[in-house]
């Protein structure tokens, strides 16, 4: 099995988004480090699902960046 740069991608951004969200439960004080991982995993992610060709994972991924950003703008 070989593992492409696509899937590397989608993985990294699985990773960010699980840490980011850990983060969040953990009620941390950076803010702006717990929405930079969200929003660092969104883009990942939503790259993996463009090459994937799966739409309803790039609409849900897509809304998932916009909410991310939105966040991020809300803290600042």
């Amino acid at each position: 099995m070989v593992i492409n740069l696509f899937q590397i991608i989608g993985t990294l951004g699985l990773i960010s988004i699980i840490n980011g969200t850990f983060l969040l439960t953990k009620k941390s004080r950076k803010r702006k480090t717990i929405f930079a991982f969200l929003l660092l995993g969104g883009i990942l992610l939503e790259i993996y699902s463009i090459y994937i060709k799966d739409p309803i994972f790039i609409i849900l991924q897509a809304v998932y960046i916009i909410v991310a950003i939105y966040g991020w703008l809300k803290i600042k």
